[in-house]
């Protein structure tokens, strides 16, 4: 717990966590046409190449 001693970082975890898992059940245009256990993989690599 050693980097959760703010609640600045535990609302940085907390809100990578929740994108996550939004992501993993589809609820971005990101990866949509993508099985949802590629779909996580899939959905960085559209990010990267948007980057």
């Amino acid at each position: 717990m050693r980097g959760l001693r703010t609640d600045k970082t535990a609302q940085v975890i907390i809100a990578g966590h929740a994108f996550m898992q939004n992501l993993r059940r589809g609820h971005y245009e990101l990866a949509v046409d993508d099985l949802p256990g590629t779909r996580v993989a899939a959905a960085f690599t559209e990010l990267a190449r948007a980057i």
